[in-house]
């Protein structure tokens, strides 16, 4: 199965092929995390997005990734994520300002859209329709990480939007139900007290996600 190989950023590889997207680093970064394997505050040597079945299930996903990993040779600790949309659709946008570098990888598919808030809870799949990772050359603290997420979000659902996405209901959609997203650094220099979208590292965030998802869903 081919790969098609990124170095997005310097001591930092991408590997792409239909079943498995594998980043690899050359030290620790940290993250900020909500996926199956490696989720919140978490460092980690490696992360990949392993491609599913539609009905997939499983009474123990996070073990299943974690049994992967090993397969795969992945370097520990790292953090795991599941979908069901082709991966060879997965996005890779960098930009930069200054001495700040910013990438985000994107796989995305919008089958179960959601509007949080009005659509009614339900039993959710177990995996991802929309990944999002943002990979920062320059250290965040934890509430800067935190406010990324808040960040990238409403650049995800103001790009849905954009998009016409609805939900079944003909919702204006926010997301899907089972959105992951991960925001990691490499822990240099004094870390960024904010990445909001006034600061150079969100409005990166954003823009990088944006471009990244509309190509996904393009």
């Amino acid at each position: 199965m081919a790969n098609r190989l990124i170095q997005p950023l310097p001591a930092l590889q991408v590997a792409i092929n239909a079943q498995m997207v594998k980043l690899s680093v050359s030290s620790a970064w940290y993250a900020l995390s909500s996926a199956l394997l490696g989720s919140g505050f978490t460092e980690f040597c490696s992360l990949f997005i392993y491609h599913v079945h539609k009905d997939y299930h499983h009474p123990e996903p996070w073990q299943h990734l974690q049994e992967l990993a090993i397969a795969a040779h992945m370097p520990a600790p790292t953090i795991g994520l599941l979908t069901a949309v082709s991966l060879d659709r997965t996005q890779v946008v960098c930009l930069a300002e200054g001495q700040i570098q910013v990438c985000a990888l994107v796989t995305a598919g919008v089958s179960n859209a959601t509007s949080a808030g009005r659509t009614p809870p339900a039993v959710l799949p177990q995996a991802s329709t929309i990944n999002i990772v943002t990979l920062v050359n320059h250290a965040l603290s934890p509430a800067a990480m935190v406010n990324a997420v808040i960040t990238v979000t409403e650049a995800k659902t103001d790009t849905l939007n954009r998009l016409g996405v609805k939900t079944a209901h003909a919702e204006i959609a926010t997301g899907t139900s089972t959105d992951t997203v991960v925001i990691a650094h490499n822990g240099q220099g004094q870390p960024l007290p904010y990445a909001g979208p006034a600061t150079a590292v969100g409005w990166l965030m954003a823009k990088a996600v944006r471009l990244a998802l509309t190509q996904a869903l393009g």
